[in-house]
């Protein structure tokens, strides 16, 4: 009986001891705790070209490129204001911004942020007519009228389909 209280103090002085040796040395040897970089706020006004009015619900897609490297994509929604408000970007990051509204055609921009922030003004429009570089079966350029575009069926093969032989 008196062993094993000597051997159990013995063990509960032993671990007394080492628990604060075992702290110090973690903290000394664990992973190094580094500050989140600077970063500076972006606003990003929507407005419509033909009245100035603001835009709601707009997509405003922030792309941030610091030293070459990118460091992701985040899209964020405009408020009844037509104001997209992120502060999470890196100063000195390069900042591509996109805006996609529905019925207009796609605005960007792209400047580099600095540590005072930056507010960027952007005016969305009607689509336009596209031209494109390929030829169509008449030997012209290709060109889409503006809007919303629908499948065109030629009708020479609508004809095919419905005479099967």
């Amino acid at each position: 009986m008196r062993f094993t209280r000597n051997a159990l103090s013995a063990a509960l002085l032993a671990a007394t001891i080492a628990a604060p040796a075992a702290l110090a040395q973690q903290e000394q040897h664990g992973r190094k705790w580094q500050p989140p970089p600077p970063t500076a706020p972006v606003t990003v006004t929507v407005v419509k070209a033909f009245n100035g009015k603001p835009y709601e619900n707009a997509g405003v897609v922030f792309r941030a490129i610091k030293n070459g490297k990118d460091d992701g994509t985040l899209e964020v929604k405009t408020n009844p204001d037509g104001n997209a408000h992120i502060d999470v970007l890196e100063v000195g990051s390069h900042v591509l911004v996109q805006v996609i509204a529905t019925g207009y055609a796609t605005a960007a921009t792209e400047f580099d942020l600095g540590s005072e922030g930056k507010q960027v003004t952007l005016k969305l429009k009607r689509p336009e007519a596209q031209v494109s570089e390929f030829i169509d079966n008449d030997g012209k350029p290709s060109q889409t009228k503006p809007g919303v575009q629908e499948r065109v069926i030629p009708p020479n093969a609508a004809a095919a389909k419905s005479n099967p032989q």
